[in-house]
């Protein structure tokens, strides 16, 4: 049978990646669009290929009463996750919500109560998660490639031509850089560490906001520290560009991603020194499979609600 998605907050991430990779999955299909301006959901709706009767609201909880609805995809800033997943939730529907999970861990707790109560899946959007590459590498390292895993960083910047994102603001936002891509390096960087580390138990920042002044992370230094005495280090920022890295140390060598952070599912990887080949593919398409099929098969997504939840804690730690 096949999944009817309706997507909450058709911007950027919407349009370009998740509509997209909703329609060449062949277990979903877009049903319904729910914007703050009806208009905008008919629009986004007719390009994207919505199929209900009726595939656009700009009431969210009329959205949720269609009856063949199934699951959502939420995509809207980061201080109404909570809110529109545990309705979402309370109205029977399946949930994907895109990272971060909330923008407080009592949120996050929130939200995964609500789903855990109304039987319903919840998954959280990392879509590097699905990097073929990424898996691939994983796949390696954890078959012990490398060696017990000692060390994980990861660097990945952006320049913003100035302050007037949503992200750099209180009203719909918590963190800055962090919420835009810190929080895909934290999910990669537990993928790596936590199998043979364990848990995060220790959390240290640096934390810069000084060039406009913005009361969030500007640029963003975290380092971890794991169960199993393993570290960790995050860099991100606002500021400047330069070229992202994932990589990944242990006792018998190391793997070092380059490009591989974004959506586009390519760069480069070796591991040992050797060149990794993969065959490239849309992250995002393995995102809304593996969500399709967690609902399918009775199971938990790959990246969980309660994945969602440590993520989360972490960052309220760091900043």
């Amino acid at each position: 049978m096949t999944l009817n998605l309706g997507i909450v907050g058709p911007g950027n991430i919407a349009d370009r990646a998740l509509a997209p990779a909703i329609k060449k999955t062949a277990e979903t299909q877009l049903w319904s669009v729910t914007s703050r301006v009806e208009a905008r959901a008919r629009q986004f709706g007719e390009k994207h290929g919505a199929v209900a009767e009726n595939p656009a609201f700009g009431d969210y909880e009329e959205m949720l009463r269609d009856p063949e609805l199934d699951a959502v995809v939420i995509s809207v800033p980061d201080r109404v996750h909570a809110e529109y997943g545990i309705k979402a939730a309370r109205a029977g529907k399946h949930v994907l919500l895109e990272k971060p999970l909330a923008s407080s861990s009592q949120e996050a707790r929130e939200v995964t109560q609500a789903c855990k109560e109304a039987g319903v899946t919840l998954g959280v959007a990392y879509h590097l998660r699905w990097h073929a590459g990424h898996r691939k590498l994983l796949s390696l390292v954890q078959e012990g490639a490398i060696g017990e895993v000692q060390h994980v960083r990861a660097h990945w910047s952006f320049k913003a031509e100035d302050d007037s994102n949503w992200r750099a603001h209180e009203d719909l936002g918590r963190w800055w850089g962090l919420a835009a891509v810190g929080t895909h390096c934290l999910n990669l960087i537990r993928w790596a560490a936590s199998p043979s580390g364990g848990e995060v138990v220790t959390v240290e920042s640096t934390i810069a906001n000084d060039y406009w002044g913005s009361p969030h992370d500007e640029t963003a230094m975290v380092n971890l520290k794991f169960e199993s005495g393993a570290t960790a280090e995050l860099t991100t920022s606002v500021l400047f560009d330069s070229d992202s890295e994932f990589a990944i140390y242990g006792r018998d060598g190391s793997a070092v991603c380059q490009d591989t952070l974004g959506p586009h599912g390519g760069g480069e990887i070796k591991l040992l020194g050797d060149k990794l080949d993969y065959v490239q593919e849309n992250p995002y398409e393995g995102e809304i499979r593996d969500f399709a099929l967690a609902i399918k098969e009775g199971r938990k997504p790959e990246v969980s609600g309660e994945e969602g939840l440590r993520n989360v804690e972490i960052l309220e730690q760091a900043a």
